[in-house]
Order: C-alpha cells, then structure tokens, then sequence
C-alpha cells in the first residue's frame, strides 16, 4: 500500500481530530501607576504621606513582602526553596505535581535571583550649584523573585512570579490545554491526552468550544484569584486608592493540533514539508503567511530554520519578533504553532482585553500555513488542466488534438490570445491568420483559412477562448488568457534562456545555471570512475 505524499491526501484522509486553542500564555502582572517615575514620586507622597520620596521608603515594604510570603509558607506547610543556577525549574515542578493529588493548591515556592526592572535612588548634581541630591529612576538589578507553583481547580498547573522589590512587578505563566484537560474531567467527557495537547475525544466539538471558552476574562479573574490568596505587597487600602494590578500579554502560543491515524503517516508528511519548504521564510511567503504587506525599508531577519531536538525535527519561520513553529508531536499529531512575543508586531496592544484580535492573528498563521504548504506541494488542479490542454481530448463526443507545449506554432497561438485580450470586440478569423502569420514570420497567404479554423477549433474546444453568440468574433476566456499568459512566459523566459546557458558549447559571459550543472556532472562522472574501479 503506498502512502499518502502531499498535505492535502493527509489531511483530508488521516486526520482523526483537529484542534485550534490557546497553548502557553505569560502575562505581565503590573500596576499601571508604577511603570513610571512621577507615578512612584506620587505614591509615596499622596498615598504613604511620604514628604521625601527616595529609595529607604521602599526598604520596609520589601522585607514586610518577604516575611508575609515566608510566613504562608510556614503556615501553610509549602516547601520554600533556592533554585541552584542552571537547574531546570519545570523539572522541579513537574516532580511536586506527580507528589500532589492534583487537587487545588500551592505546590511550593522556589526563590532565584534575576534580573528585573526596578526603582532606586540615584545620585545626581545641580547643573548650577553643583549641590547633590537623590532622584529616583528606573533601572535594573538583580533581585528575589519568588516562584509559587501551583494547581488551579479550571486551569491545572500554573506559576506566579512576584518580583520581591518596588515595584513589586509579577508574572503569570499558564497553559491552554491543561485548562482543556481540567474541563474536559469536570464534565465528564473521555479523552486521552498528549504531553501537551489532547490525542482523542469523545466530544470533539464540545472540546473545540471549551478552547474557545478561553477568554481574557477567564484568564484575568484566575489572575485576580490568586493575587487574593497570595501574599500581597500592597495594603487594601493602597488598592483602594487605584494601586491594584492589571495584566497584560508578554508572550502567547497560538497552537492548531491536527491528530494523525498512523505515526508513519505523520512521518512521511513532515517530511515532505520541511523538503519543500525551506523559503518560506522568505519575506514574499511571510507576506502569505501572515497576511501583511513587508515593506522593503524593514530590517528584521527572515528565515527558515529547520531544528532537531534528539531525533525530532521542526521547522521554524521568524517575523519580527514572533515565531512559526510547526513539528511532529509525540509521532501522534501535526502540531502548527505561532508564539507572539509582542504583540505590536501586529500593530495589536498588549493589554489582555486584546486577545481575542490576538487570537484571530495567531490561528488565521496558522491556517495560512498549512494553506501554502498545501498549494505549493498538492498541485491536483494545475497537473491535471496541463494534461488536458497538452494531449488530445475529446469534448462533447468531439475529438480534438492537443496544443503541445513547446510547439512553435502552439506558442505562436497563445501569444496572439495575449494580444488579442485588449480588444474588446473580440477577433475574426482573418485576424488570426494576420497574427498567426506575423509571429511565425509567414506569409499571411501561406496560411490556409482551413488551417486557421483547425486552429481555431482546438483553442475553442480546449476552453481557451469562445465564441459570441450571432457573430463570427471570438474572445479569450478568463481561464485561457491565464493559460496563455503563463505558458508563454514560462516557455520564453525560463526554458529557452536556461537550456542556452545550460547547453552553450562555452560557457555564457553571466553563468547563473552553468556552474551547477558543470559540477553535477562532474560528481556523475566521479561517481561512475569510483564504481568502476570498486568493481
């Protein structure tokens, strides 16, 4: 049995489940009146009744911060510990979620030094006096975060971030099919899952309306809920004054999963996809992909990239900042996904109200994706109109002889179909033999009107031009121009100027395909002494 070869025989024949939600989100958690310097200046004057505003205000608030996340953590009975450097943090949360019940909880709180944005006092002098003073800015500096892992009841496992130092910054980090999983359990619906993903439902269209279900409200009320249980380096009444948190977007994976029956069937298909489509980083195909124009003046790096983890292979495309990724999953699933870095690659806000735009950017990719792949590689449509126009056919209990390509006088009668597009009376008969006869530098009456009517009658009959009703004119379809058009330029420049480069007796003055070919041939050539002399 042969396997299916091109996108579209795969997935129109193997495809047992097909899934477009949300993967992984990480969100900015921030205070809006923080994020700039007079917004600090304004806190602590207005808010603490602060008359100097300087660095030493923030000290007590971070250590009252520190002592309540220690203090949950004692009360609560969480493991509070130090990531060492290069420890993989998912790997020591993944060993307390096979330890936990998978019940709603704090799992534990992992501490690392990072780098964050920070306000600190900075010493500055009066360009007049010369006198010193303090002034608060923004900079970095490496300080405590705290990791809480933990298990939501909706969405499974997730972490908060807190930054331990003003202005006390968080991030939230949450994952799309582990809320699926959660939903799919709480209503009772079978299903087998992936390491990252769903394998099988017993309810694929309610599965496909919980991925939609997925809301920026969802999403942000999670947020809200464990800011409520988590220690909190703001006071109630500091909320209450309009210092609470908001939330917005700082990464987003768009994932489109398609499950295959068989794995060799996924095996086969992606390997022709990274075969065939190694410039679709190209700007003209990222234009496709993406659905917007890339201006020329646009210094971003395109590429392809065609990565293997152990012996898993994935295909990478880059705009801006956002990525394309596309790979077999666990032998089982095509797996097509876009991470958004910034949103304003897509000229979209990173609030997290803009997510359902988001979210149309990230799955329409996806499907235009998988729609290039499938035109440039299943090419059904164009090989079988090429047959019929280059052999004999037989149309309404008519034969009718081919229009082979290639043939002068066939290419004569294409280019004169382009000619004859701009007139909008259409052409007689008498017109195509003085055209015909021009382009294949004849005699107009060397061209019997028998031949011109046989000619006549192919083109008619192949579909590439029509005749008016009442009259003796004829006009190219819109299908027939098309045809004409292509062949002819295809024929006259790229056949023609490339056998003569690749067949000249000497080498033409601007090789472009002469080279490549002189060293394929000279690779023959090596390879048939080598075998020769291994006999």
């Amino acid at each position: 049995m042969s396997e299916p070869q091109t996108v579209a025989q795969v997935l129109d024949g193997h495809v047992t489940l097909e899934l477009e939600s949300i993967d992984r989100m990480y969100l900015n958690v921030y205070v809006p009146k923080l994020q700039y310097v007079l917004g600090v200046v304004g806190f602590f004057k207005e808010q603490r009744g602060a008359k100097v505003v300087s660095s030493v205000l923030m000290e007590p608030m971070t250590t009252a911060f520190v002592r309540s996340i220690e203090a949950f953590a004692k009360q609560h009975r969480v493991p509070l510990i130090s990531f060492v450097k290069g420890q993989r943090k998912e790997e020591v949360a993944a060993t307390y979620l096979a330890q936990s019940g998978g019940q709603e909880e704090v799992l534990f709180i992992g501490k690392a030094q990072e780098r964050a944005t920070v306000v600190r006092t900075e010493r500055r002098y009066d360009p007049q006096t010369g006198t010193p003073y303090a002034a608060l800015v923004r900079s970095t500096a490496m300080v405590n975060q705290y990791y809480f892992y933990g298990v939501d009841e909706d969405f499974g496992p997730f972490f908060l971030k807190f930054c331990s130092y003003f202005p006390y910054t968080a991030k939230v980090c949450l994952n799309g099919h582990e809320y699926l999983k959660r939903q799919l359990t709480k209503e009772g619906i079978a299903f087998d899952a992936l390491e990252n993903g769903i394998r099988s439902c017993a309810e694929p269209a309610r599965l496909q309306a919980l991925a939609d279900s997925l809301t920026a409200a969802r999403i942000e009320a999670l947020v809200h809920k464990w800011l409520a249980l988590l220690p909190h380096p703001f006071t109630q009444a500091d909320q209450q004054a309009g210092y609470g948190y908001e939330v917005s977007i700082l990464q987003a994976e768009f994932a489109r999963t398609q499950v295959l029956d068989r794995p060799e069937t996924g095996r086969i298909l992606f390997e022709q996809i990274i075969r065939e489509h190694l410039d679709l980083g190209r700007p003209e195909q990222v234009q496709l992909i993406f659905a917007r124009r890339v201006p020329k003046h646009l210094t971003c790096r395109f590429r392809t990239r065609v990565i293997t983890e152990g012996v898993v292979p994935s295909l990478h495309v880059d705009y801006k900042s956002s990525r394309l990724k596309q790979y077999h999953k666990e032998g089982q699933a095509l797996r097509t996904e876009l991470t958004i870095n910034n949103p304003k690659d897509f000229a979209i806000g990173k609030r997290l109200s803009n997510l359902p735009a988001l979210r149309a950017v990230g799955f329409t990719a996806t499907r235009r994706l998988l729609d290039v792949q499938q035109l440039s590689m299943d090419c059904t449509i164009g090989e079988e109109r090429f047959g019929h126009l280059t052999q004999p056919q037989v149309v309404n209990h008519q034969r009718v002889a081919a229009l082979r390509f290639g043939d002068p006088r066939v290419q004569a009668l294409l280019s004169a179909i382009v000619l004859f597009a701009f007139v909008p009376r259409g052409f007689t008969h008498r017109e195509v033999r003085d055209r015909l006869a021009a382009l294949l530098g004849m005699d107009p009456s060397a061209l019997s009107p028998g031949r011109v009517t046989y000619d006549l009658r192919r083109l008619r009959l192949h579909g590439l031009i029509v005749r008016t009703p009442g009259t003796q004119r004829y006009r190219p379809t819109d299908e027939g121009l098309r045809l004409a058009l292509f062949c002819n330029r295809v024929y006259l420049r790229v056949i023609r100027p490339g056998l003569a480069q690749v067949l000249a007796p000497t080498p033409p003055a601007d090789p472009a395909l002469r080279p490549a070919f002189d060293a394929l041939t000279a690779a023959i050539d090596q390879f048939l002494e080598d075998a020769a002399c291994a006999a």
